[in-house]
This record gives C-alpha cells, structure tokens and sequence, in this order.
C-alpha cells in the first residue's frame, strides 16, 4: 500500500482543482457571469431586488402587515422580469451544471474514502458502517 503525505495529497488536490477550472463548462460559466456583470438591466434590476427585500424585511420588522405583502408582491415580480431576461436563464442552466459536476468531485472522493475507511477497519461497505459502529450499534437507536 502506498503511503502518501498530506502535502502529496494537497498538491494532487491543486492540480485536480486547476483541470477543473479549466474545464469546458467553467469556462463557459466565467464567460456567462462576465456578461451578467456588464448588463445594465440585469444590474438595475438585482439592485432593485435587494432593495425591496430590505424594504420588506423592514416592514416586517415594524409589524406593517399591508405594506409589507405589497413589498412581497413587488418583489416577487422584479425577480419574475429578471427571470425572463435569456442571460439569467442561461447563468442558472450552467450554475447547475457546475455544481452538479462539483458535487460528482467531492461525492466521488468521499465516497471512496469512506469505502476505503470502512474496508480496512473490516466493517460492512453496504451498510458503511465500521466495524466498530457495527459492534456497538451506535448510529442505530432502538427504543
């Protein structure tokens, strides 16, 4: 079995981390916010958001119940006008991309981790439980 440092481990994690930062859908992602970032609507519009949603937290706050629904009402709209601008539709479809393939890397690793913990404790790799939860049942209650 080999036997890596943690500075190995670390430097292997960095270099996982820039393939992934270069990978085709990051790369559209940057290019994606890049131009979020230079539309004027779409700035206007969050700006506006973020307002009303102090106002309406404001409101709530001083207990002013028909104030505040308007306030909801208005918010609710703004964030309905940006959702139909095709670039925020677009920054959204990607962001999940991005985090599903983020998710798949860090399930992937944890996974494997903790099959490779359980394995060598000789705990049950079904159940991922070690052998030391297993004897003494600690992650099942029984009442």
């Amino acid at each position: 079995m080999a036997e890596y440092t943690r500075k190995e481990v670390v430097e292997e994690a960095n270099k996982l981390a820039n393939m992934l930062a270069n990978i085709e859908e990051i790369d559209r992602f940057k290019q994606i916010e890049a131009k979020l970032n230079e539309n004027q609507k779409v700035q206007d519009l969050i700006r506006r958001i973020k307002a009303m949603q102090k106002q309406a937290v404001n409101l709530q706050h001083y207990g002013k119940k028909e104030a505040q629904q308007k306030a909801e009402k208005e918010l609710e709209r703004l964030q309905d006008e940006l959702d139909e601008i095709p670039i925020v539709a677009e920054f959204k479809e990607i962001q999940v991309v991005v985090n599903d393939i983020l998710q798949m890397v860090t399930g992937t690793i944890a996974r494997k981790v903790t099959n490779e913990i359980v394995r060598s404790t000789g705990g049950d790799v079904l159940t991922g439980q070690t052998k030391a939860q297993m004897e003494n049942d600690l992650t099942h209650h029984h009442h």
